[in-house]
């Protein structure tokens, strides 16, 4: 994985400061051209990895890609499902028989309507299966190397002690897509031991890494010390902490720790794109000279 990952929030007005600013990024990305823009400022920053929900939006990204395969010949998407809010509206707009004839591939709905709950109990896994199968569609021809489970997912699944949805998860993507899962979640001391108990090695997992405890179930002492075990490939997210901490101390902090593989972050100015990418590239160099 690339050191430096571009997050998608501040495309679809996810802002943890003020509500303000979402809206003002609302109005900012309410054409895909804006959003391909800011995709271009990050790669010619030095980005090639883009980390992004499956929002329905994230289809028209993927079609302007295509479209130009030598200009992105080297850029990555890791895409993270499911997208909770869309299944949340269209259950809302068409019912749950509805939603499942509109993102389910194949004859499992006229199964399902013909079977009832005793279909859905008889393969939950081949259900998810099918499920990660339609996400993936609007990919199709884009280099995805790693899929990763939403954290609102992972955490429930975590929460009900369900886990071998998260053991199948992994094979899935590992044997349809030839691609590494990866996890997001706020509990990362909780889903590591799990993973491992499950035989999954050395997994990618994101997670809050910050120095104010932010989305840190199980606290911050905790993730430090997995960070200096070396047992996982972590991407960090939510450096910032919601905010909380000015963007140069937090990503002297994050820059510094053991075993972050990478550092994922999203912004929607030019500024703050290369600002941030000079910050962890200097911090990354500092290290090199203390180790040398």
């Amino acid at each position: 994985m690339e050191r430096i990952i571009f997050g998608d929030n501040q495309f679809f007005a996810v802002n943890h400061i003020s509500d303000e600013k979402s809206r003002a990024q609302s109005i900012k990305f309410k054409d895909d051209s804006a959003i391909i823009k800011t995709l271009d400022i990050a790669i010619a920053s030095g980005i090639n990895t883009f980390m992004c929900t499956t929002h329905d939006r994230i289809a028209n990204i993927c079609d302007i890609i295509r479209k130009d395969p030598k200009k992105y010949q080297d850029f990555k998407i890791y895409p993270c499902m499911p997208y909770a809010h869309k299944y949340a509206n269209a259950v809302t707009d068409l019912g749950i028989a509805g939603t499942l004839k509109q993102y389910v591939p194949g004859n499992f709905v006229s199964s399902l309507l013909k079977g009832g709950m005793a279909y859905i109990s008889k393969d939950f896994i081949s259900i998810m299966e099918l499920m990660i199968d339609a996400e993936m569609k609007m990919f199709k021809g884009i280099n995805t190397p790693v899929i990763f489970l939403q954290n609102v997912i992972t955490d429930l699944l975590l929460g009900l002690g369900m886990t071998e949805f998260l053991i199948g998860f992994a094979k899935h993507v590992k044997e349809k897509y030839n691609a590494e899962p990866g996890f997001i979640t706020m509990n990362l001391p909780k889903l590591l031991d799990v993973l491992e108990k499950g035989g999954i090695k050395n997994p990618i997992i994101c997670a809050s890494i910050n120095k104010v405890n932010f989305r840190m179930s199980g606290g911050k002492e905790a993730y430090e010390k997995i960070l200096s075990e070396g047992r996982c490939r972590v991407i960090a997210m939510q450096v910032l902490g919601g905010g909380a901490i000015p963007a140069g101390e937090a990503l002297e902090y994050v820059s510094n720790l053991p075993n972050v593989e990478s550092i994922l972050f999203g912004a929607s100015s030019k500024q703050n794109i290369e600002n941030t990418v000079e910050t962890i590239n200097y911090h990354d160099q500092q290290q090199k000279r203390v180790v040398l």
